[in-house]
């Protein structure tokens, strides 16, 4: 059984509030738009970093992480780009991927809205943890906690990380 924690949208941004809430974690997946190139770097170093890039990224990350990520955590196939869309609206060639791959989760971030539903046309699961940086539209910083085992998921809870705007830290 692994622990992950599953953020996007950091837009260069880290807090407290976020590194706090990874410590009983054995990984950290970010789908997209890191914002600077060090900031995966402030993350815990002993926990095993899965990252792509979004479409506010600059080459250097680029060089780094790819775009899409297709892995397989214990038992359970995964695939993770940054720009996705949803079920019944996903981005071009989207469904796709997720039907070459024969993903069970797949994984976005760009829109800044937490959401997790049941693609039931594809048999996989859809997950959009929100956004933890301050740039964009969305009221509240959010991101995804849950256990993967046995080619499940489970334990799933969304983690309220405060409003959206600059706050001291």
């Amino acid at each position: 059984m692994k622990k992950i924690a599953l953020i996007s949208d950091s837009h260069g941004h880290i807090d407290h509030a976020i590194l706090n809430t990874l410590n009983n974690v054995d990984e950290v997946w970010h789908a997209g738009d890191i914002g600077q190139p060090d900031i995966l770097e402030t993350l815990p170093p002993e926990k095993r970093i899965r990252a792509i890039t979004g479409n506010i990224d600059e080459p250097g990350l680029r060089k780094k992480y790819p775009e899409t990520l297709v892995f397989d955590v214990e038992g359970l196939k995964i695939v993770m780009t940054h720009i996705g869309g949803r079920p019944g609206r996903y981005a071009k060639g989207v469904k796709a991927l997720i039907h070459s791959n024969q993903a069970k989760v797949f994984i976005c971030g760009h829109s800044h809205i937490c959401r997790v539903m049941q693609d039931k046309e594809l048999g996989c699961l859809y997950m959009n943890p929100g956004a933890i940086g301050h740039q964009g539209f969305h009221q509240m910083r959010t991101l995804l906690l849950f256990e993967v085992g046995e080619g499940k998921i489970g334990n799933l809870k969304v983690v309220e990380l405060g409003k959206r705007g600059r706050a001291p830290e």
